[in-house]
């Protein structure tokens, strides 16, 4: 089974603007306990999980930085309620993306280099050609033109990992607390195909979540059905 990594399409003829941001997430927090470290991403987004139930025990609508022991708190409200196999980091986003967008839309949209948008039809093309664990999410997105699409946004688990050939020598292990491992993402990239999931082609890796990767099966898909938006990068495994 080949790999790719998936990359906005600079040669599309898409031209989409969209400005939007989740509706809830975790702070990023201050001076971790572990590493001293103060950060945040949400390179890590669940945009199935609701949480209107608990918002109103914690600030999950505010963009900010928390005191570590604030922001574990928060995790263990929301860890319920996560899909399985999701895991938390300072910053993580949830809920439906919300705010404005317009333009002319492929069937595949790399938001971010991390998020990924489908159209509903293009999706159910996918699951159709028996490509595994696609979950599309609503958006919230209001569209100023008339024919507007249904962009739904594509929950994408952390689990793969690069291989440690193509990672510095002398790396730290992660932080025990806040789970940081403080790297540069390399050039040149190694995919650690022992620790890829066999019932998804699609994925983003768990120590680099900027990276969202693809089955050969998923790229063959798209590429039968003309799914354009996307470009897929080979990654080499080892």
């Amino acid at each position: 089974m080949g790999y790719f990594s998936i990359e906005e399409d600079k040669a599309s003829q898409s031209t989409w603007d969209i400005r939007a941001e989740h509706q809830w997430g975790l702070p990023g927090i201050r001076h971790c306990p572990g590493c001293n470290a103060s950060w945040g991403t949400d390179t890590r987004a669940y945009p199935s999980v609701d949480l209107s139930s608990i918002a109103h025990l914690a600030k999950f609508d505010e963009p900010r930085a928390a005191a570590f022991a604030e922001y574990e708190r928060m995790c263990e409200l929301v860890r319920p309620l996560l899909p399985p196999g999701a895991l938390l980091q300072p910053g993580s986003a949830f809920g439906p993306l919300v705010g404005n967008a317009q333009g002319r839309f492929g069937p595949l949209v790399a938001f971010f280099p991390w998020l990924l948008l489908v159209q509903r039809e293009a999706l159910e093309k996918l699951q159709a050609e028996g490509v595994k664990g696609l979950k599309g999410c609503r958006t919230q997105l209001r569209f100023r033109q008339r024919n507007a699409p249904e962009l739904l946004e594509l929950e994408i688990l952390p689990v793969g990992r690069l291989h440690p050939d193509c990672l510095p020598a002398e790396r730290k292990p992660p932080c025990p607390r806040c789970g940081r491992e403080g790297l540069t993402l390399p050039d040149d990239r190694l995919l650690d195909v022992a620790t890829v999931p066999s019932h998804l082609d699609l994925f983003r890796l768990e120590d680099f979540s900027t990276v969202i990767v693809c089955t050969e099966r998923f790229v063959d898909a798209c590429r039968r059905l003309g799914l354009d938006g996307v470009a897929f990068q080979p990654l080499p495994t080892a």
